[in-house]
C-alpha cells in the first residue's frame, strides 16, 4: 500500500479486504459446488458415492459435454449396463450400481468409441474421447432413421403409381402371410402419403430399418451382378422372406428393389446422414439401467411393470415380458439382477399343435445369421401383458384351436345376434399368469384379442382392440373380459362381451340392424365402418367410453370412440374421427396413419401418426360438426386435431421423417419425473422415447445409444417409492426388434429391458 492520506489509505484497505472477501467466497462456491458450469473440470473435484463412478470426459478439443458414459459388467447373473451423459463441463456419475467389476467407455456422436477402461466402484476416471478421424466414422453410431433417411422417396409427381398385379406368384411372395400389403390385383398407390406408410409400416413393423444390419448387404449372401438382385435374395432370407418380399411388393417389387440398391449403393461409396444433436438440457439428466432379458431368439412385444391406473402396484417387483415367438414369458428381478423364462402353458395342451404358427415353418432361402435352421414355432403368439388389482399379468395369445360355439350366430349369446363371428376367425383371447401359484389361466374371446387396457371400474373390465388381419373379414372393433365375472364364475361366456365398428347411421341412438360396410348404405339402418380393425387402446376416465386406433385405412388412418352404453350390444355405439388430410377446413395440411393411442387424466386422446410422424391430440368438445349420421364418417371434425411435428430428419426429396412410431403412452402419475400427462411417443426407429411437454410444446428425447438398433413398442411407469425422489420411480421398455441378432453384438446377443430415469441434475448420485 502506497504512502499517502490516511484516509485514501484507509479507504484502500477497505476496498483491499472487500475483494478478498469476494474472491474467497468465489473460491468456496467452486469447490463446494461442482456442478457449476465449468469449461474445464478434473475428475477427482467430481464427487461419489462407494457405489458410483464418477469423472469427466475430455477429447483433443477439450470437455466434452452432451456425450455417454457406459458401464458395462457381466458379473452379474444376467449382462447390466448403466448409462449416463456428461454435463457442460464433461462430468459424469454413474450412480447406484451393483457391486461387480465394470468396463467403462465414452460414445457420442461426432466421436468413435474410447478405449475402454476396467474399473471399480467408487472410482472417479479421467476418460479420453476420440474424435471421429472421418464424417462415415462418426455416423457409425447415428440412429438408423437418420441412414433411412437417405433413401430417395419418390417425390408427390410420381403419384397416382401404377402397382402391378400378382401375375402368377412374385418371388418369395406369400399370399397368406401375415401383414400381407402386396395388391391381388392391378392397383395405384394414390398419393406419397400412403406410399410413406406402405414403406414404414411394411419395412419397420418388425424392426428398424437403417440399423447396420439393414442398410448393409451381408458378404455370406454372396456375390451379385446387381445390387437389386442382392437385395432380392436378401429379402427372401430365413422364416419371414415371404413376408419381408410381400411388403416389398406392396410398392412395386422391381421398383422397390432399385428404390433399396440406389440407397445401399450410396452408402457404401460414403454417403453420409447428417448428424444428429446431442442430448440437451434435461436430456443429460437421463440415467438408463439395461440388463439382459429372454434368448438369442427372443422377440418380446412388450413388457409390464405395473398398473397404468395404480403406478405403485408391484413396487420393486419384476418385470415380465411376452415372447412373442417363444410362446413365453420372461421374468427380470432388476433388484436381483437374475431372468428366467416360463413357458406358457394352455388349459387344453392337445390344442398346441394345433395351432397355426404366427410365422411361416419354411425357409425361403438360407439366412445369411441361421442358415436353413426353424428358429421360431410362435403358436401362443403373446403380448402386450397388464397388471391387473390381484397382482396377475394378461396378455393376449392364440388360447384355442377351434371358436367356442357360443361365438357363432346359430348360438343364444346376445352378441353373436347382432355380430357373429364367423368360421375361421383365429381364436385368440385373454391369457394371465399368476405370479403366487406359478400358474397361467385363459379366457376365450371370440372377437380376437388385440392391444389391451383396463378400466378402472367395478367389473376390471379388460378392454381390447380387434387385431388386423386375424378374421376372414378383417373386421373391427372391441371387445371385454370383465375380469371380475370371471373371478366369480370362471365362465368364459358370462364374462366376455364385444361390439363392431357400427355408426349410428340411422340416428336411433341404439345399435340394431345394419348394412355392410361393403354395401349401399341404407338411411334406416346403422352402418358398419369398412376396415376397422384397431391397434392402440384406451379408456377415457372421465366418461367411460372406449377409443381405439384403427390400421385399416392407412390414409389418413382413424380413431374410434366406442360408447358401450347401460345393455349391450344394443347400445354400443361407435363415432370415427379422421385425422385432416385434405380437408377444406385445414388447407395443406397432411395428417395420417394412426397406430398408437392414449389417454390422459383430463379426457384428452393422444394418438402417434406412424406415417406423418406427428403427435396429435384429439379434443372431441371442440367438434362443431355430427358425432353421428350420415355425415359422420371421418373428416367432420378436422378441429378437433392439433398436431405437434416430431423433431427428426426427412427422406431425400420429401418432408416425411423417417422415424417410426408404434405406438404411444401417456405418464399420467409423474413416473418418469417431467410431470403428470405427459405424451410419450416410442421412436422405434430412432433408439428412443420421445416426450412432449404440453405447457412448452417442446419434445425431449431420451436415446439408449447401446446397444443401437434399440426398437420399442410400448412402455409403461411405475413408482416404487414416492418418498425416494427420482430413485423411486422410472419408465420401464425394452428392445423387442423382433430379428434380435440385427442389435449390436450380432448373433447371440439377447434383447434388453430398459429403466429410464431422470435425477435432478446430471451429477446427482
Amino acid at each position: 500500500m502506497t504512502k499517502g492520506n490516511p484516509k485514501s489509505q484507509a479507504l484502500a484497505a477497505i476496498i483491499w479486504l472487500l475483494f478478498g472477501v469476494v474472491v474467497l467466497a468465489a473460491i468456496i462456491r467452486t469447490e463446494a459446488a461442482p456442478r457449476a458450469k465449468a469449461g474445464r473440470a478434473d475428475a477427482s473435484s467430481v464427487v461419489i458415492d462407494a457405489d458410483d463412478i464418477g469423472g469427466v470426459v475430455s477429447s483433443s478439443k477439450g470437455p466434452e459435454a452432451g456425450v455417454w458414459v457406459i458401464a458395462e459388467t457381466s458379473d452379474l447373473p444376467t449382462k447390466f449396463r448403466k448409462i449416463v451423459v456428461t454435463d457442460d463441463a464433461g462430468r459424469f456419475v454413474v450412480p447406484d450400481l451393483p457391486k461387480a467389476n465394470y468396463k467403462v467407455w465414452v460414445r457420442g456422436y461426432g466421436l468413435v468409441d474410447s478405449e475402454v477402461v476396467n474399473t471399480t466402484l467408487g472410482k472417479t476416471l479421467a476418460l479420453k474421447a476420440v474424435i471421429a478421424p472421418t464424417p462415415q466414422a462418426a455416423a457409425q453410431y447415428y440412429p438408423g432413421d437418420y441412414w433411412f433417411s437417405l433413401l430417395n422417396m419418390p417425390p408427390k409427381s410420381a403419384f397416382p403409381m401404377k402397382i402391378r398385379s400378382r401375375d402368377g406368384q412374385l418371388i418369395g411372395e406369400e399370399p397368406d402371410a401375415p401383414g400381407n400389403f402386396a395388391p391381388t390385383k392391378d392397383t395405384e398407390i394414390e398419393n406419397q402419403a400412403h406410399y410413406a406408410f406402405l414403406l414404414k409400416r411394411g419395412c419397420e413393423v418388425c424392426h428398424q430399418m437403417g440399423e447396420k444390419a439393414t442398410r448393409e448387404i451381408e458378404p455370406s449372401l454372396g456375390t451379385f451382378d446387381s445390387p437389386a438382385l442382392a437385395w432380392e435374395r436378401r429379402l427372401m432370407s430365413g422364416q419371414v422372406g415371404p413376408q419381408m418380399t410381400n411388403a416389398l411388393n406392396s410398392f412395386g417389387h422391381d421398383r422397390g428393389l432399385a428404390m433399396f440398391a440406389d440407397w445401399s449403393t450410396r452408402i457404401e461409396k460414403g454417403e453420409v446422414p447428417p448428424a444428429p444433436p446431442r442430448p440437451q438440457g434435461v436430456e443429460r439428466n437421463a440415467v438408463i439401467s439395461l440388463w439382459e432379458f429372454g434368448t438369442a431368439t427372443s422377440f418380446f412385444h412388450d413388457v409390464g411393470s405395473s398398473d397404468d391406473r395404480h403406478p405403485t402396484a408391484n413396487a420393486y417387483g419384476p418385470i415380465y415380458g411376452t415372447d412373442f415367438s417363444g410362446n413365453a414369458l420372461a421374468v427380470l428381478d432388476p433388484y436381483k439382477n437374475t431372468k428366467e423364462m416360463i413357458p406358457i402353458t394352455l388349459r387344453n395342451e392337445k390344442d398346441r399343435e394345433l395351432l397355426k404358427p404366427f410365422t411361416p415353418q419354411t425357409i425361403g432361402a438360407p439366412s445369411p445369421y441361421w442358415g436353413e435352421e426353424l428358429i421360431w414355432n410362435d403358436r401362443v403368439t403373446s403380448a402386450q401383458p397388464r397388471l391387473d388389482s390381484k397382482g396377475r399379468f394378461w396378455f393376449h395369445s392364440q388360447t384355442r384351436a377351434d371358436l367356442p360355439d357360443w361365438c357363432k350366430a346359430s348360438s343364444n349369446n346376445p352378441y353373436a345376434k347382432i355380430f357373429p363371428i364367423p368360421e375361421g376367425t383365429v381364436a385368440r383371447g385373454g391369457t394371465f399368469y399368476e405370479p403366487k401359484t406359478g400358474k397361467f389361466g385363459s379366457v376365450d374371446t371370440c372377437l380376437p384379442s388385440g392391444h389391451m387396457v383396463f378400466a378402472d371400474d367395478k367389473d376390471e373390465t379388460l378392454y381390447y382392440a380387434s387385431t388386423p388381419g386375424v378374421g376372414p373379414d378383417h373386421r373391427g372393433g372391441i371387445g371385454w373380459i370383465k375380469t371380475r365375472v370371471w373371478d366369480e364364475t370362471h365362465d368364459s361366456e358370462k364374462s366376455v362381451g364385444w361390439c363392431l365398428a357400427i355408426i349410428d347411421y340411422n340416428g336411433d341412438g341404439k345399435t340394431g340392424a345394419f348394412t355392410k360396410a361393403d354395401e349401399p348404405p341404407n338411411p334406416k339402418l346403422d352402418r358398419e365402418v369398412k376396415w376397422s380393425n384397431g391397434y392402440g387402446v384406451a379408456v377415457n376416465p372421465i366418461d367411460g367410453s372406449v377409443w381405439y386406433a384403427g390400421l385399416g385405412n392407412p390414409v389418413p388412418g382413424r380413431i374410434f370412440r366406442v360408447e358401450i352404453g347401460s345393455n349391450p350390444p344394443e347400445t354400443c355405439k361407435t363415432e370415427v374421427y379422421e385425422p385432416p388430410f385434405d380437408n377444406p377446413k385445414r388447407p395443406g395440411v397432411e395428417a395420417y396413419s394412426t397406430l398408437g393411442l392414449a389417454i390422459d387424466s383430463r379426457g384428452l386422446v393422444w394418438a402417434a401418426l406412424a406415417g406423418s410422424n406427428d403427435l396429435a391430440s384429439f379434443d372431441r368438445s371442440k367438434c362443431k360438426g355430427p358425432l353421428n349420421g350420415p355425415e359422420a364418417t371421418g373428416q367432420q371434425c378436422p378441429e378437433g386435431w392439433t398436431l405437434y411435428p416430431v423433431p427428426g430428419p426427412k427422406f431425400k426429396g420429401s418432408n416425411v421423417l423417417a422415424d417410426s412410431f408404434y405406438h404411444n403412452w401417456v405418464d399420467r402419475y409423474d413416473t418418469l419425473g417431467l410431470g403428470n400427462d405427459i405424451p410419450i411417443v416410442t421412436g422405434t426407429g430412432s433408439d428412443s422415447l420421445i416426450a412432449f411437454i404440453p405447457e412448452t410444446k417442446k419434445f425431449v428425447t431420451f436415446r439408449v445409444p447401446y446397444p443401437m438398433s434399440f426398437y420399442t413398442r410400448l412402455m409403461d411407469g411405475r413408482i416404487d417409492d414416492p418418498k425416494a425422489g427420482w430413485k423411486g420411480r422410472g419408465l420401464w421398455t425394452a428392445n423387442e426388434t423382433r430379428v434380435v441378432w440385427h442389435i449390436e453384438g450380432g448373433k447371440g446377443t439377447s434383447s434388453s429391458v430398459a429403466h429410464i430415469q431422470l435425477r435432478p441434475d446430471p451429477l446427482a448420485h
